[in-house]
């Protein structure tokens, strides 16, 4: 994936924002979507784990506990203007995490515009760290989605990888 990846309520959205005709889900498709995607979401049993930094491909738990979303980004945003991961840079060779555990419906819906302008990293519920892979692991398989497509099923393990665009400027 280019931009952001995701497990959980942003998936939620993201498949219900795909089945809206292309011109709306483009004008606000993944906000009208929130409201009812909320009410039918549950928080979910997840195991988050990071690279041992002695042993790369040796995976430690980073947490464990009833999460809302986890997305994981080379980009700041998606979702029509979502700044989800404020501090990630294309270039810098690591994924910027940003978990949502166990909140409130009502507060979460309240505080969804903060994420619009990247201020939702102050709520005590939201867990943010850079990291160059990451392992989810979830009781049930759940939808995961990039860049608003569907790419699989947890348990997922990502990466990234620097510097591998070249990009061509004419």
């Amino acid at each position: 994936f280019c931009c952001v990846a995701g497990v959980g309520l942003d998936g939620e959205i993201a498949r219900r924002a795909n089945k809206l005709p292309r011109w709306l889900r483009a004008h606000g498709g993944y906000a009208l979507t929130l409201p009812q995607a909320l009410l039918h979401f549950a928080p979910f049993p997840m195991k988050v784990s990071i690279p041992d930094t002695a042993q790369p491909h040796r995976f430690l738990q980073r947490t464990a506990k009833p999460t809302i979303l986890a997305a994981f980004a080379n980009a700041p945003s998606y979702g029509g203007g979502m700044k989800i991961a404020p501090q990630a840079q294309l270039d810098d060779g690591q994924l910027d995490i940003c978990l949502i555990t166990d909140i409130d419906k009502l507060k979460l819906f309240c505080l969804f515009p903060t994420v619009y302008f990247g201020r939702h990293l102050s709520i005590p519920e939201v867990e943010y760290f850079q990291t160059s892979a990451l392992r989810v692991e979830t009781e049930h398989p759940l939808d995961v989605y990039a860049d608003g497509e569907y790419v699989c099923q947890t348990p997922v393990e990502v990466g990234v990888a620097k510097a591998a665009l070249r990009v061509i400027v004419l």
